[in-house]
């Protein structure tokens, strides 16, 4: 077994050795002089081991480990000791080093320490997934400043039981926020219970919220407990709160204000004690300038609010979120450990991620399953990718990118619908019929119609196979057919 070594020492005999001895068994290498190179390799490349010198003219070599478990928590890192240095090397396991070498310990102890440590990131790796995948949780993941800025709200916010509305597009993270501020809150033993506002029926949404006693309404067997109630103790996400109807509003502000509720059917008050945390992709002050949205209940929810930044706007996270992923999906579909080229982590971070990180996802699970190899290379991208542009774009600016090796091949002239080849030609804004949108409202709203008639049609009309290759929950794809009045012809 075998894996990628970065050796980072100022002395060049010393790097070409530990590179060699790695290179006659296997691995692959590189190496820099100094801290600051070092920094740059991790950034852009995934290495299984770091061997790191204490003693670089260019920066402290506990500075710099300090800065790559800053940047990479769980990356390991062995160090290099001269004579003399041993108390500064146990100083740095305590600060999260794998291990400690003396720089002339021989060939086979550099490779058995390498081999050990290899092993130790592939069964932590396994560990973090498989508990993940028992808890359904997982973590926010990110090295850059929006989002540390993030983490550090929660940090702030998690401890206390003020509301919280979380603000970002879809797909940013804002269920996985609200869950990690629930996990670090004094009622983390309590429930976490779900909410989707946007999915569920307006005529079923309140008995979904605060129950319903037998007969309330057609097909109520029984008395159904809802979710504020099951949240008791715990604490309720209200996700999309935005689309919720003016008359549900009302109820929810009462059970904000009062901790009071009742059942559909029932003039009965229960009590709860529950923290609400909401989240909307809406423009929530639009909405309540429009009349669409209650503003004491705004005020209500908008306590402490949160925004989670779209994907690319914090590129830099996008290597970490990818090798996440790929992690995951390897173990969950029983495949041998795989990794990506740096030119595809290049084209991941250029890419514009318009459904952000659960679009990544996505596209990760894609590759693993398609890529044959260990090594996912630029051919196993999808043409989005390649061209750095979303595919509707492309369409709209009559771009064709061919791809006749990999497997996301386009289908070929016959094989395109009539209305797709139509919308290849010119966009243009179904509101106006002039080419080009008016404004950012405009240009989102037709931007999500051409991708999701593109989705509908390549799947044949199948709404189920379509929301999941949009990322998106069946119930919200049809309630997003009927805001953009999509329906087959």
């Amino acid at each position: 077994m075998s894996g990628r070594v970065l050796i980072v020492d100022d002395e060049p005999n010393i790097r070409k050795t530990i590179e060699m001895i790695h290179r006659n068994a296997g691995w692959q290498t590189a190496s820099a002089p100094g801290g600051a190179e070092a920094l740059t390799l991790l950034q852009g490349e995934a290495f299984d081991v770091v061997y790191l010198d204490l003693a670089m003219p260019d920066r402290d070599g506990i500075d710099v480990l300090k800065d790559i478990k800053l940047r990479r928590p769980d990356q390991i890192v062995v160090i290099l000791t001269g004579q003399g240095s041993i108390e500064k090397a146990v100083e740095a396991t305590r600060l999260g080093a794998f291990d400690f070498l003396e720089k002339d310990c021989g060939r086979d102890r550099i490779l058995l320490t390498s081999q050990k440590a290899l092993e130790y990131r592939l069964l932590a790796e396994e560990n973090r997934t498989l508990r993940a995948r028992v808890s359904k949780k997982q973590d926010y993941i990110g090295q850059g400043e929006k989002a540390a800025e993030v983490l550090r709200q929660v940090a702030k916010v998690a401890p206390t039981n003020a509301r919280v509305l979380i603000l970002g597009e879809s797909g940013t993270g804002k269920e996985l926020i609200a869950q990690m501020i629930h996990d670090r809150s004094p009622r983390a033993r309590g429930p976490f219970v779900k909410v989707n506002c946007a999915a569920i029926p307006e005529e079923l949404i309140e008995a979904e919220l605060f129950g319903s006693e037998r007969g309330a309404y057609t097909g109520s067997v029984g008395t159904r407990e809802g979710k504020f109630q099951a949240a008791d103790g715990g604490t309720i996400f209200l996700d999309e709160v935005g689309d919720m109807s003016t008359r549900v509003q009302t109820k929810v502000l009462r059970a904000i204000q009062e901790g009071e509720i009742e059942r559909v059917g029932s003039d009965k008050t229960l009590h709860v004690d529950v923290r609400v945390i909401a989240a909307t992709n809406k423009d929530l002050p639009a909405e309540v300038a429009a009349g669409k949205f209650r503003e004491d209940l705004y005020f209500r929810l908008n306590v402490v609010p949160v925004t989670a930044p779209p994907l690319r706007e914090r590129s830099e996270d996008v290597p970490l979120l990818a090798d996440s992923f790929l992690a995951e999906y390897c173990v969950e579909n029983g495949l041998a450990k795989k990794r990506f080229e740096p030119r595809v982590i290049e084209l991941l971070q250029r890419y514009p991620w318009p459904g952000n990180v659960r679009e990544l996802r996505n596209q990760v699970e894609r590759m693993v399953i398609m890529c044959p190899g260990k090594m996912i290379r630029v051919e196993d991208c999808s043409t989005e990718i390649r061209a750095g542009v979303p595919p509707v774009a492309l369409s709209r600016r009559g771009e064709r990118v061919e791809d006749t090796e990999g497997p996301f091949a386009p289908a070929a002239p016959s094989q395109v619908s009539p209305a797709a080849r139509s919308r290849s030609a010119v966009w243009s804004s179904p509101e106006t019929g002039r080419s080009g949108p008016n404004n950012l409202v405009e240009a989102r709203r037709e931007f999500e119609r051409r991708m999701i008639l593109d989705a509908l049609e390549r799947h044949e009309w199948n709404v189920s196979r379509a929301a999941e290759s949009l990322g998106l929950e069946r119930t919200n794809l049809h309630k997003k057919m009927k805001q953009l009045r999509l329906s087959r012809k």
